[in-house]
């Protein structure tokens, strides 16, 4: 069984998580994987749905973040400006990004032979981190079919962590990284609300991560380097929040990281995207006016929190259930996980 941050006693911050402590807890968001393992070869496509219909006729509200903008993501830019999504969510290697495009439009153009025609053309969002340490990135491995068979794999429920999908080559602070989640619960107006984090962790020098106890783990073999890695946070909640506030929540990403240690590198390219479920966009929209709902800014707080503390525990859960990994070249990243149970007690 995979062990968890909380299986070591790591815990980070004061909110309670939701049952699967996962972005799945987020009613109908999926997360399925496609790992590829060959040779050199380590890497994968992770994909992320908010809900299992539509997404361009059925579109969610969404913000970005660019906490370090040095990455290769594509459809930030359109997200940034309607503050919507309107494709699933691909994390990939940074030479990947065209094919996960190619894939996500190909499903658009299948599910709505309107695009291109009666109405607008596409925006895929994929998102990117550099494997190219551990994985032969130039080899260009990845096609759609991996894409659709990580599509394919979406759904509720638990989450496969640490060296799968997307992280199958990810490193973080001179350890194994990979993808990791999170989640926090609280009450608003008396209902029960959700917001979870999925992080693709590679960044953070060896030797600058920090636990929650204060423990500061170094890697075997630490050197020097610059800070050239990357991590993408994707955070969904089903709180009913507008574009701008969902930036906000964003932001506070950022926070989460820090406390793990990272400054955000001139070499990294640091990304938070978060989106609600509340109040989908519909496409086909036939009223001039229409209402959406919004949270009291008095009480965005609760969310601030949140995402910060999601944050920190979905890196630490990503690092941890990453095995020890020998990669492309020899290129060798040892497991947070084996230092904990080394050092347990």
């Amino acid at each position: 069984m995979t062990q968890r941050a909380r299986d070591f006693g790591l815990i980070c911050g004061i909110m309670e998580p939701g049952p699967l402590n996962a972005i799945t807890d987020v009613p109908g968001v999926k997360l399925g994987h496609h790992t590829l393992r060959d040779g050199d070869i380590l890497t994968g496509f992770t994909a992320l749905l908010p809900h299992d219909g539509n997404l361009f006729r059925r579109k969610m509200r969404a913000a970005v973040d660019i906490i370090n903008g040095f990455g290769k993501s594509a459809g930030l830019m359109q997200i940034a400006e309607l503050g919507q999504i309107e494709t699933p969510l691909l994390l990939t290697n940074t030479l990947a990004i065209g094919t996960g495009f190619d894939a996500l439009v190909t499903r658009a153009l299948a599910a709505n032979p309107d695009i291109g025609r009666g109405t607008g053309t596409v925006n895929p969002a994929v998102l990117e981190c550099n494997d190219g340490y551990l994985s032969d990135i130039r080899a260009r491995a990845l096609t759609q079919d991996h894409a659709f068979a990580a599509l394919d794999a979406a759904a509720t429920g638990p989450v496969a962590e640490g060296a799968v999908g997307a992280g199958a080559g990810m490193s973080a602070f001179g350890f194994k990284g990979g993808i990791g989640t999170a989640s926090r619960r609280f009450a608003l107006d008396g209902s029960d609300f959700r917001l979870g984090v999925l992080a693709l962790a590679n960044f953070g020098n060896a030797g600058d991560l920090a636990l929650p106890d204060g423990r500061r783990p170094v890697p075997p073999e630490t050197r020097s380097q610059a800070e050239r890695g990357s991590v993408i946070l994707v955070i969904a909640t089903d709180a009913p929040l507008e574009s701008r506030q969902l930036r906000r929540v964003a932001q506070r990403g950022g926070a989460g990281l820090a406390r793990l240690g990272a400054f955000w590198g001139n070499g990294s390219g640091d990304i938070a995207l978060a989106f609600t479920t509340a109040d989908p966009i519909d496409h086909d929209e036939p009223k001039d006016i229409v209402r959406l709902g919004a949270l009291n800014e008095n009480r965005i707080d609760t969310l601030f929190r949140a995402a910060a503390e999601a944050t920190q525990e979905a890196v630490l859960n990503a690092m941890i259930a990453a095995p020890a990994t020998t990669g492309r070249d020899g290129h060798h990243r040892p497991s947070l996980g084996d230092w904990l149970r080394a050092n347990a007690g």
